[in-house]
């Protein structure tokens, strides 16, 4: 049996893995989702919220649990796993990237979004006005992380969605080899993402050493649109994956 700690992404909260989390509990593993600081139920004020707040968050479920976890991050949450790994990589078997942001040492998650020029995501970001906190246009949320879900999905989503604090976007990490770099890693990209393009996610993955990297045909929300066959993928031994990267398709 393994823990697997789930991070989310930008806006999102613990709720977007609702339909992951049973079917990681049916194979017989933890699973805890995690509310980052100012989203889901907790209230933390976005003027509280850093970078270092969210890594912390996430370093103190894993010091909860009694053995190493499998620690996955969904889009931003891909930084904020980057920088938790550091902090406290004894408590980390491995680190699954879900459509996510792998930023390299003093890279910020903001520096590497504007890389991604065809994200409908950052073409479709409203800034508030002090901008201490961002959203996205309405009319562009299905299109941009939800093309492939159910129009029930998309509506609760947007229900839940919430503003996302900007301090940890423009905060680069700081990580080390000898820390965040000796933890394994493997790299789930969506081949119909709109959020977080192909391209841009290939680009991302080929900088730093994965051991695997598997292939979903889904949009940027396959906890969504494709729960069982994530929770399948989120569950590979990646101790045993090859060092030359595989390839799983889907």
């Amino acid at each position: 049996m393994n823990t697997l700690v789930l991070v989310h992404g930008s806006w999102h909260g613990a709720w977007c893995w609702n339909k992951v989390v049973p079917q990681l509990q049916q194979a017989d593993h933890m699973a805890i989702a995690v509310d980052l600081p100012g989203h889901g139920d907790d209230k933390t004020s976005i003027s509280e919220i850093s970078l270092q707040s969210y890594a912390d968050r996430v370093c103190r479920v894993l010091d909860a649990q009694s053995e190493p976890v499998i620690l996955v991050g969904h889009s931003m949450g891909g930084t904020v796993i980057t920088q938790a790994a550091e902090y406290c990589p004894d408590k980390i078997k491995a680190l699954i990237y879900l459509c996510a942001f792998v930023p390299r040492n003093g890279e910020s998650h903001l520096q590497l979004a504007m890389q991604d020029k065809d994200s409908s995501v950052g073409q479709n970001l409203i800034m508030a006005e002090d901008k201490s906190y961002c959203t996205t246009r309405e009319k562009a949320i299905k299109d941009a992380r939800y093309g492939d879900c159910s129009d029930e999905d998309v509506t609760r989503a947007k229900s839940l969605l919430c503003p996302d604090p900007m301090i940890p976007l423009v905060t680069p990490v700081d990580i080390t080899a000898v820390n965040y770099g000796r933890i394994p890693r493997v790299y789930i990209e969506c081949l119909r993402d709109r959020a977080l393009t192909p391209p841009f996610q290939k680009q991302m993955y080929g900088t730093q050493p994965f051991r695997r990297i598997i292939s979903m045909n889904t949009s940027h929300s396959p906890f969504f649109s494709a729960p069982k066959e994530l929770a399948g993928y989120l569950t590979i031994n990646v101790e045993q994956a090859s060092a030359t990267r595989g390839r799983a398709k889907s």
